[in-house]
């Protein structure tokens, strides 16, 4: 009899632990999520964003604020690893890793990306914007956005746009009040033919260095000078090794935010609406930095007094506009007109 009901007692066990398998076994598939989901469908992933400038800069600020916004959205579950400085890829390779998907995410300075596609251009024509806010209206308008999507070809997607801000010159030879200053000298830019085309129009001569190099390019006197924004020149102590700036604004730094278009198709919806919020979270820390820190920089560089500043009146910028004037006459059919007179119809 004891073992006839050791036997009972072991087949109803055996029944039950059925039954609670075959109830239970949807509920153990939500909660594994499947292909790295968790229950409520949001991906365990982590994302990397790389670029190439200093951390106390707004590229820097944007991409915390980003890196803090997936983070706290996702419990943790979304881990985002930001390399400034160039610390993962440099400016020279940092866009084919993107490409190749070994990072999410990069700003890349607009004006370097012309030979992907000639309306890049457009941020480097002189005085066309007037400040970083109507900078960005235009890139968030229809024209702007339509020349972020370029790259769509290599699978990247132009996200949106970052400012830095206007640029000035810098050298270490005399003090530039004037075109004839220039003559001779040589300048770093980042690349782009407008660039070119804006410092032979001065009669200097112009080189593409990596802005991660600059420095030690200034220092061994490989270059004379260079053109960046406040930001940029204070970060990087760039007053260090040059003795004079001018203060002019002419072109612009402005980068773009892009992302693998391959990583970003595959995130489920719950995932990509919180890698959205990210993206507007760090494309508004930025745009907000950018005007607070260009302040705050040129009131470092004044203050460290290494460097003697020279702000042109708005006669010699006229002087400055008008020589540059031939600049858009030229690269109108290289951008488009429709986009050239979007850019100058923002903000009025």
């Amino acid at each position: 009899m004891k073992n006839l009901r050791g036997l009972l007692i072991t087949s109803i066990m055996s029944v039950l632990l059925l039954i609670l398998v075959a109830c239970g076994g949807n509920d153990t598939n939500e909660d594994s999520g499947g292909s790295g989901e968790n229950a409520d469908g949001i991906e365990s992933l982590t994302i990397k964003l790389s670029h190439e400038v200093a951390e106390n800069t707004s590229q820097q600020a944007g991409s915390l604020a980003f890196k803090e916004y997936i983070e706290k959205e996702s419990d943790g579950k979304i881990k985002v690893q930001v390399y400034p400085n160039g610390q993962l890829f440099g400016d020279k390779d940092v866009y084919q890793n993107l490409v190749a998907n070994n990072v999410q995410f990069t700003q890349q300075d607009m004006s370097k990306l012309v030979g992907d596609d000639p309306r890049f251009n457009l941020v480097s024509l002189p005085f066309l914007f007037e400040d970083n806010d109507t900078a960005a209206e235009f890139w968030d308008g229809e024209k702007g956005m339509e020349i972020l999507a370029a790259l769509e070809k290599d699978g990247v997607l132009g996200l949106a746009m970052w400012p830095n801000g206007p640029k000035h010159f810098t050298n270490d030879k005399k003090p530039l009040k004037s075109p004839e200053d220039f003559k001779g000298l040589k300048f770093r830019t980042q690349g782009g033919q407008v660039l070119e085309d804006v410092f032979k129009a001065v009669g200097a001569s112009s080189v593409t260095i990596p802005f991660t190099d600059l420095y030690t390019a200034l220092q061994q006197g490989t270059v004379d000078g260079q053109t960046n924004t406040f930001v940029n020149i204070d970060s990087k102590k760039f007053d260090e090794v040059q003795k004079y700036m001018t203060l002019i604004g002419d072109t612009r730094v402005d980068v773009g935010f892009f992302a693998n278009k391959e990583f970003m198709d595959g995130l489920n919806e719950e995932t990509r609406e919180i890698v959205d919020g990210g993206i507007k979270a760090g494309t508004d820390a930025a745009r907000v930095a950018a005007n607070e820190m260009a302040d705050d920089a040129y009131e470092a560089i004044k203050e460290r007094g290494n460097i003697e500043i020279y702000e042109l009146s708005e006669e010699d910028i006229q002087t400055f506009s008008e020589l540059w004037a031939p600049i858009y006459e030229k690269y109108t059919p290289i951008i488009g007109e429709e986009y050239i007179k979007a850019a100058q119809e923002t903000g009025k």
